[in-house]
Parts: C-alpha cells; structure tokens; sequence
C-alpha cells in the first residue's frame, strides 16, 4: 500500500474513549436503522434522492430543525425577559438608569442616573453573582457561548453538556442586566445549540448529524433573539470558519432559524430591531470611497478589538485569585468607565439607534469619539474577565459608532455625504463584525434585516471585502479553523477525496450466506457460526429483516431454540447504506457501528454489504497511480486513534522506524490542525494525531503499545 494509505481514515477522538475510536461512537452492538426508516412516509418520493440536496435530507432535517427553530425561539424570549428584569432591577431601581433601547425594543432616550456614585458598585454585584454560578456549575460557560459551540462542533463530536444552557441564560442574562457589556447573541446560540446537541444524542443521530444539529441551533438562535433569520441560518454555516463554509449545515439552520425567529416575532412582534430604514441608498459614486475608508478604519477596529479582548482574557487568567472572583473585577472597572462614557455599558443598540439620527450631533464629538473604544474596553473586562456574555453585539456597536465616528467628522467638510449617519452607521455595523468574524455574508444580511434595508449591501460590499482583508487571520472566535479540511469533521473526506467520488456499489460485495427469516434458531446457529461477523436475515422476498449473531441466539432457551424463528429475534434497527451513498460517508458509517461490515440495501431488499477492506481495496483501484503492495487488509478492520506525547518513544522517529504491532497500518497524521499524508520517511512529532487501522484480533496490542507510546 502507498504510504499515503498507511494511517487510518478520520475518525474523532472520544475523551471518555481515548483508545478505541469510532465516527458515531455509539458503542459496540449490531448497529441500528435510523429512526428516519420508520416514518410511515418514508416509502413515498418525498424520501427519494440523496446527499444535502436531496429530499430524504430535508424531510429529516424539517423535523430535527423545526424542533431545534421551536427551543430556540422559546429559548430566545426567555433570555430576552430575563435579560429585561435583571436591567430593571439592578440598573432600574438600584441606580435609577435604564440604558436606551432601539426601536423595534423600546426607546431610544438617553437619560440621566439618579444614583451614578452606585453604578460600580452594581455591575461589580454583576459580576460577582454570574462568576459564582459560572465557576460552581459549569466552568466552561465563560466567556462569550459562540466561541464555545464552534469548539463543540470542530472538537467535541456536536457534545454540550446538558447544564450549560441554563448556566449561561442566567449567567448572561445577570452580567448584561447589572450593566456589564455583552451581547445576547452568545448566550441564545449556545442554548439552541445545546438543544441541538442533547436532540442529536437522543435520536441517536451520527456525529455529522449532531454537529450539523449544534450549528442549527447556533444559527437560529442567533437568527430568533436578532430577528434576522436568514444572516442567522448563513451565519451557521459561515462562522465555523475562517476561509471556508459549512454548506451541510444551510439548509438545517434555515429551518430552524425561522422556526424560531416566527415564535419570536410572535411574541415580541416582527418589527425590525433598529427599524425599517428603506429611504436609505447609495446617493453619489464619491460615496463609495467614503465606505472604502470606513471599511479600513472597521477593519483595523477590528483588529484592535481582538486583541484587546484575548489581551485582557489572558491578564486575567494571570491573576491569582478565585476564577469567581474575577468577573466583580471586571465589573468594578466597567462601572467606573460607564460613568464616564455611558455607552459603554450593557448591550448598547439604544446608542447605535440614536447614531442612526440627526440626535447623533447633540451628542458630543469627544464621547462619539470615544465610545468605540469604551466599547471594547467595557467588553474585554465584562467577557474577559470570566463573565457570561456574546461578543457579536458588542462587535457591531464598536463598528457601527465608527461609521458614526467618520460621519461627524466628515459632515459638511467632505462632498456628497450622505445627509443622515444611518448609512455610515449600517455599513459600520457590517464591516466589523463581517470581518473580524470571518462571515462577511452572513452579517451584511443580518445588519440589513435587523434595519429593513438591502439597498446599502452594494456600498457594504466595499466596506466588508476591504475590512476582510485588513483582518487577515485575525478573528474574535478563537475556535474557527482555517478550513474544512482542517476540522475533524471533514478530515475524512480530505484525507481521501477519491472516497467521495466513489459510491458503495463500486466497492460493495455480495451477501454471503443470507438467513431465511422463516428458519429456526437451531437451523440458522451452525450457518451462523461458519461465517463472518453477524448474519443477515431476509424474507422470502429478499427484503432484509435484520442481523443476528451468535450472542443474541445463545438469549433463546434451548427449549424454544427448534420453533424460535430468526424473524423473531433478528435485531432492529440496524445500520445500513445505500448502493449510490459515497464511500466517504459510508466509511464514517461501518467505523460507527463498530461492525466489519454493514449491509447494503435499496429500500428494503439486501444487495450486498460492504467493509472497511472493501472501502480501502476500491480506493486503491481508483489511484491511477502505482502504489507498494501491502499486507493483506483484515475483513474486521477497527480504527484506532492516538495522540503522541513529548515524551513519548515515537516522537522525532521516521514513519519506517516506528515499531508499530505488525498488521497496523497508519492512515493519516493530523499536526496543527492539519491532516499529512506520511511517508516512510515522515518523521513523528510530539502532539501529532495518529490514525491506525488494525483488525480487531490485534486491536487490544495495538492499544497497549499506543498507550506505553504516549
């Protein structure tokens, strides 16, 4: 075999499985049929087709993403008023000031504190109430939720703890009311993420599925608390990374997100958040410089608020005190500066709100100035700091007061400027966040949703490709990879693209012996121990029936063994593929049901069945180059992944050096995010991931050699 075949096919770690790695990681058992063959429609053509265009994908995905639409919108509306109450208490009554609010929440009135000297005092309170629920409970619901579902989605198989949501509704909902800065977006998306998640193990669905599950939960969280379901559903896919797009994950989080943004909307009303704008366009062709220049000045603000943010996240886990403790900090600092600059505190769109108007210069220049900066300031203390809260709404205030920035400075001395700030701010708005997120798409439709205007996407354009390309690699979501073919997810079908080009009936092969479902238990136990792996049973039709192996015979008394029919005891559900499923996903497939094999049918009547032998044995065909001849590939092929430690043996040892348990062929290496393709001569590094295929006989050696290796 090429040495580029010498290490496994991707397949993700699990923590609570570090030896023994399957895709679905479901545990060992004949398999399972997916709960989607059990629909009483699934006979019908709405059921036909495959991949993410087909039907049979969205008919799963109307359910799934409907029910996740349906948790976020509730989820939604409960932050919301959640988030209100805490504000009307602790900044309400306490201080005796209520932060504006935009138009489609409120009023945008700028008022006065009767007891400012308390202000510190009540934010640190803040603080000091969400790091102690934060810290007891759920220590990874600091910080801002969207960098943590990412993570989830790249690293943790589409895994979020059950707790997790309530912990960062209340968490969040305490930092932002007390006056901290944050946005709601983190918060809502990691509580329709986590829905997605806790859904997807439910259902059983596979690791793909539950990632795709997580992301549709982001998006129409995002998508719900914004009124903004389409630049939510986009943001879904566009998020995870930094030059790249999750196209499985559109048409999920499409319908999720306006599942849940329609039961938002219902109770709050369809209003859009800063208004509907529609007057506002693009009136001169000079203009379109105007926003060039905006888009530099956003996307070095976005730059600087980046860093600032990680800058003053590490400062604070430098300093050593309680973690719980840290966020009053955060909190004490944030007070003192919303004495001086108030927009800095809470979430802050009263204050874009207001900039979109001619109040903009009743406000003076040094505090319209100075609010981008306060803005980012106030967040990487209140998020930094350990505190509970999205960075995404505080992300578009800094850009959107920039663009208000550049109007107040530009009005009256520049031609043509446009009358009103509103554009100025919008377009401020998109080309910040839009860039320093990595999903300039998804946050010029959100910003335009949320102000009920699409004639300014053509100045957008400008201003968000340039801020994109000042930001470079820089990004606010420290959890982005660079690519598909970085994350774990897809590393499969990257470190194999032929597989995905190939289809199960290029490599599937015949069903062997098969048994009659009519057939007794006794008749079927010497055909059964004479094969291979568990057995596959069919009616008289050929419709398969199920699988039995010897360990689900020996549970029939011997008594009833001579009139016990295998159509009795046959397991269902179990897993099987499709004849035209690409052999990419049907690889992840037969390494998640922990089988040597797995059954292909067309509908219901068995074809063949198909392992991982086969997958690897029509891969190499495919080559149409040579390749070294390697050891006979085993029928129960197991896939084994480990990571090398410093010290460990193998580290700084050439691929041809390493000794490996004869029979173990290493796949792939995955070393700073990226996937190599080894050669003999490769040299093994400390930290690299190592992907194994080995049969199950010598699973066990491999793992003990693997773990003295580590």
């Amino acid at each position: 075999m090429d040495a580029s075949l010498e290490m496994v096919v991707d397949v993700e770690t699990d923590e609570a499985q570090p030896d023994t790695v399957g895709i679905g990681g479901e545990g060992p058992g004949i398999g399972r049929l997916s709960w989607m063959r059990w629909l009483p429609l699934r006979k019908r053509p709405l059921f036909s087709g495959s991949g993410f265009e087909g039907s049979r994908y969205l008919a799963k995905w109307l359910l799934i993403g409907g029910a996740i639409g349906i948790v976020a919108g509730l989820g939604a509306i409960v932050f919301y008023t959640a988030i209100d109450l805490v504000t009307n208490f602790m900044l309400g009554d306490l201080v005796g000031y209520l932060p504006p609010a935009p138009l489609g929440e409120g009023a945008p009135t700028i008022s006065g504190m009767a007891r400012p000297l308390i202000l510190p005092l009540v934010v640190a309170l803040g603080g000091l109430i969400s790091g102690l629920i934060v810290f007891s409970f759920a220590p990874e619901a600091e910080g801002h939720g969207t960098d943590a579902a990412i993570a989830a989605i790249h690293h943790h198989r589409g895994a979020i703890r059950a707790r997790i949501p309530p912990i960062k509704l209340l968490a969040s909902a305490i930092t932002i009311g007390s006056g901290g800065s944050g946005g709601r977006e983190g918060p809502t998306a990691q509580i329709s993420a986590g829905f997605g998640s806790l859904l997807g193990q439910w259902l059983k669905l596979d690791v793909q599925d539950r990632r795709i599950a997580v992301a549709a939960g982001m998006g129409a969280g995002i998508g719900s608390i914004f009124r903004a379901p389409l630049g939510g559903a986009l943001m879904a896919a566009e998020i995870l990374y930094l030059h790249d797009l999750e196209v499985e994950a559109i048409v999920p989080s499409l319908i999720a997100s306006i599942v849940g943004y329609t039961i938002y909307g219902a109770y709050f009303g369809f209003t859009p958040i800063f208004g509907a704008q529609p007057s506002l366009a693009l009136d001169a062709p000079i203009q379109l410089v105007y926003y060039a220049i905006l888009g530099v000045a956003c996307g070095l603000g976005g730059i600087l608020y980046s860093s600032v943010f990680y800058g003053v996240t590490a400062l604070f886990h430098k300093l050593g005190l309680p973690a719980w403790s840290k966020p009053a900090i955060g909190g004490l600092l944030v007070g003192f500066l919303g004495l001086l600059v108030p927009g800095s505190l809470h979430m802050g769109y009263g204050w874009v709100q207001i900039s979109m108007g001619q109040e903009l210069l009743g406000i003076p220049l040094w505090m319209v100035l100075a609010l981008p900066f306060a803005k980012i300031i106030a967040t990487s203390l209140s998020i930094g700091s350990g505190g509970s809260g999205g960075v995404f709404g505080p992300g578009m205030v800094v850009g959107g007061m920039l663009g208000a920035s550049l109007w107040r400075l530009s009005v009256g001395a520049l031609p043509n400027v446009p009358a009103s700030p509103a554009p100025f701010v919008i377009v401020g708005m998109m080309a910040l966040f839009g860039g320093i997120a990595h999903a300039p798409l998804a946050v010029m439709l959100m910003v335009a949703e949320m102000t009920g205007n699409l004639s300014l996407l053509a100045p957008a354009m400008i201003a968000v490709s340039v801020s994109t390309a000042l930001v470079g690699d820089h990004t606010i979501y420290r959890s982005q990879l660079a690519n598909r073919a970085a994350s774990p997810a897809h590393r499969l079908g990257f470190s194999f693209p032929l597989l995905a080009a190939l289809q199960v009936r290029d490599a599937m092969r015949p069903a062997g012996p098969r048994l009659d479902a009519a057939s007794s238990v006794a008749e079927a136990e010497a055909d059964l121990a004479a094969g291979e792996g568990p057995g596959l049973v069919t009616d008289a039709a050929g419709r398969l029936v199920g699988m039995v192996d010897e360990a689900a015979l020996a549970q029939v008394p011997t008594g009833s063994r001579a009139t016990t029919t295998l159509g009795e005891v046959a397991q269902r559900p179990v897993a099987t593929l499709r004849p035209t499923q690409p052999l990419d996903s049907a690889l992840a497939e037969v390494a998640e049901s922990r089988q040597p094999w797995l059954p292909v049918v067309e509908g219901e009547t068995l074809l063949g069945r198909l392992g991982a032998r086969g997958i690897v044995a029509a891969y190499k065909a495919a080559l149409e180059r040579g390749v070294r001849r390697s050891e006979r590939l085993p029928e129960d092929a197991v896939l084994v992944e480990r990571s090398l430690t410093a010290d460990s043996p193998l580290a700084g040892r050439a691929l041809r050096e390493a000794p490996l348990p004869r029979g173990a062929l290493v796949l792939s290496i995955t070393r700073d995010g990226e996937t190599l393709f080894p050669t003999a001569d490769t040299r093994l590094q400390a930290g690299d991931s190592l992907l194994l295929l080995t049969n199950r006989d010598q699973e066990s050696d491999l793992n003990r050699f693997l773990i003295d290796a580590a």
